[in-house]
């Protein structure tokens, strides 16, 4: 592809974001997380991509929205990474699938399933997709810090919201529900769209990525008659992740980055 003054999707060029990015589906939420930063400005938007540039204690920081699913994603990843960008938070939406896992709590994957097609196109099937160690631990810490109720575990990635919210139409409905049961036996917390994608591209790169959610709804707590209310107020979830590239750049200026 010919080079471009401008990335091509995302429309940012040289010095326009920072190496710490939060990732965001919807590109309503890049102005409200963007409010956390220091000097917050809105650099570009394009398609589905939104990007606003800041600062968080002195360092260059950006949000920049990727859509929804694991293409649209990784094409975010790759023009913000070739722009130097080399720390990404994904902060978005998730539904629980552990009945442990309640609306209004924070999801912090440690990994994820791979039921997704994008990252077959970074890594073979046998490689894990997994979060870095520095940034989960981050988001982790971040959670705790801040109080809000949080887990940590795998999430499921799939490239269908249909397929899960309405398996039984779909011609493959065995093979969904087969599937969502294991997930289930196998203690995977909650189900989203983008983290397996963006995990293995970052592998691919060689770049930091992790990421953290908002529970709007657990379908398998509904079905067991578990009292619970749907949410779309996504503030911890974006302070637990402003918190963690908080905790990262104050890390990073004293050494500690891999």
């Amino acid at each position: 592809m010919r080079p471009h003054e401008r990335q091509f999707h995302i429309q940012c060029g040289p010095g326009e974001v920072g190496r710490y990015c939060i990732l965001p589906g919807d590109p309503g939420r890049c102005a409200l997380i963007a409010q956390a930063f220091d000097q917050p400005a809105q650099v570009a938007s394009n398609r589905e991509f939104t990007t606003w540039t800041g600062t968080l204690l002195g360092e260059t920081v950006s949000v920049c929205s990727t859509g929804i699913g694991g293409p649209s994603a990784v094409i975010a990843m790759e023009e913000l990474h070739k722009l130097g960008a080399d720390t990404f938070i994904r902060v978005g939406t998730c539904g629980g699938i552990a009945l442990k896992v309640k609306s209004d709590d924070v999801v912090i994957a440690t990994g994820a399933v791979r039921q997704e097609g994008t990252s077959l196109e970074y890594a073979p099937i046998a490689f894990p997709a997994v979060a870095d160690y520095q940034v989960q631990t981050a988001l982790a810490e971040a959670a705790a810090a801040l109080g809000k109720p949080w887990h940590a575990g795998v999430v499921q990635s799939k490239d269908s919201f249909y397929g899960q919210h309405d398996p039984d139409r779909m011609p493959v409905s065995y093979e969904l529900r087969q599937r969502w049961e294991a997930w289930k036996r196998l203690g995977v917390l909650a189900s989203e769209m983008e983290s397996a994608a963006l995990f293995c591209c970052a592998a691919a790169l060689g770049v930091r990525c992790g990421a953290c959610f908002h529970v709007i709804w657990n379908q398998e707590r509904e079905a067991a008659g578990l009292d619970q209310t749907e949410s779309h107020d996504l503030s911890a979830a974006i302070e637990v992740g402003v918190e963690a590239i908080k905790r990262l750049i104050t890390a990073g200026r004293a050494g500690v980055q891999g």
